[in-house]
């Protein structure tokens, strides 16, 4: 038994003096407030009292670490909470519980929960941004502080910074991912407030500007200039593979042979690399098969169409096929996804439905009453369409080649 004399009150002198013993003693101060000494010299301030009838210590700190006024008064505030009908030990481990998760979640701690539960169900071209957000621009800045410290000013600084860097639209993509881990963080119960959609209207964003599509006259100059890139053959190939199907850029770059049904012509793209998330059929002329044939001894043992030029582990980047627009002098004027819009431009006006140039560019029917009942996949019909789209890419290549051929007057 421990011997407790309370009329004692200590002072910062007889602290500094205390010597431990053999065995470990308390030494009382006042309102039920003592130091524990052990016999290896260590001093804890504690606090005793009784909860619901049952006897608990309260650890208020270690001295010197905390002073005698600093003790007196934790011991004040225990008992506040004692006196409010709660538990200070209680209390007090819910605090260390709060303060460690706050030290372990980390924005880029939940910023990696967030994208590990999205990414197996969105889009390759949405994986490869927001995992590139994350790395270059957010993690670096605020990575490593508790998501609970990121205030909107701090949040906005860094914002501002990427728009200095890499232009307002870029910080503005940042800015929504910043939110959706925010919103996640909100939903597991790690944070409270979501400055990201607080700065939803940080800056003036300029409008998008939408890249003209080729018309026939300037298609074969744009084959003429894919021909003569003095790139690698998979990125012009890619190149050639999108004008003929038009789908999306990363669609064709991140093309596994397993998703081509040679016998039947056809290319079943999966729903997890659609933007749309559903499966995508697209009808295979004869030209783009030649393109898929020439590709077999290129890619090699690869399970990718396109494979990486540095390994054949992995497809190859989409910026390969950005650079070479660049260096082809379509930068700023056309863009991939111009291809697109070059195929459904014309297409319309060659006369095909409205149906199935929109099936076959993937687009979702935005006419909700009108999709309810359309279930079409108008496959025949676009079977016919892409033929007659290769068909009609070779006519105007052979009739810039026949001009070239006359001899002059």
């Amino acid at each position: 038994m421990y011997r407790i004399w309370f009329t004692v009150m200590l002072s910062d002198t007889k602290l500094r003096t205390l010597k431990p013993k053999d065995k470990a003693f308390k030494l009382a101060d006042y309102d039920g407030l003592y130091i524990y000494v052990t016999p290896t010299g260590g001093r804890s301030w504690r606090f005793d009292y009784r909860y619901q009838g049952k006897r608990y210590t309260q650890t208020l700190g270690k001295y010197p670490d905390v002073s005698l006024a600093d003790a007196r008064s934790r011991l004040r505030d225990a008992r506040s909470v004692l006196a409010s009908g709660k538990n200070p030990h209680q209390e007090k481990q819910k605090e260390k519980i709060l303060q460690r998760e706050a030290s372990t979640n980390t924005f880029g701690a939940i910023a990696d929960e967030w994208y590990g539960a999205k990414e197996k169900l969105r889009s390759h071209a949405w994986r490869e941004a927001n995992a590139l957000y994350l790395r270059r621009d957010l993690k670096p800045e605020i990575g490593s502080l508790p998501i609970t410290e990121v205030s909107g000013p701090l949040l906005l600084s860094v914002i501002k910074k990427i728009g200095d860097k890499h232009g307002v639209k870029t910080a503005e993509r940042v800015r929504q991912t910043a939110g959706q881990v925010f919103e996640y963080a909100i939903r597991q119960f790690k944070a409270t407030a979501n400055p990201g959609r607080a700065l939803a209207q940080w800056t003036e964003i300029p409008a998008a500007e939408h890249r003209r599509p080729l018309t026939p006259k300037e298609i074969p100059g744009f084959i003429d200039a894919v021909g003569r890139y003095p790139g690698l053959p998979s990125t012009k190939n890619a190149v050639r593979l999108i004008l003929l199907t038009f789908v999306r850029k990363s669609e064709a770059t991140d093309a596994t042979w397993d998703e081509f049904d040679f016998d039947n012509s056809l290319w079943i793209i999966p729903k997890e690399r659609m933007k749309m998330q559903k499966p995508h059929i697209v009808p295979l002329s004869r030209q783009a098969i030649q393109i898929l044939e020439s590709m077999k001894p290129i890619s090699g043992e690869s399970k990718y169409v396109f494979p990486s030029n540095s390994t054949l582990e992995k497809p190859m980047s989409g910026s390969s096929i950005n650079v070479m627009f660049q260096k082809m002098g379509y930068g700023g004027s056309f863009t991939p996804h111009g291809l697109r819009s070059t195929a459904s431009t014309i297409l319309n006006e060659l006369g095909f439905g409205r149906d199935p140039v929109e099936r076959q560019l993937a687009h979702t029917e935005r006419d909700e009453i009108r999709a309810a009942y359309n279930h079409a996949d108008y496959l025949p019909e676009r079977k016919k369409m892409m033929q007659a789209w290769a068909d009609y890419l070779d006519k105007l290549c052979g009739l810039k080649t026949a001009k070239k051929k006359q001899p002059s007057p």
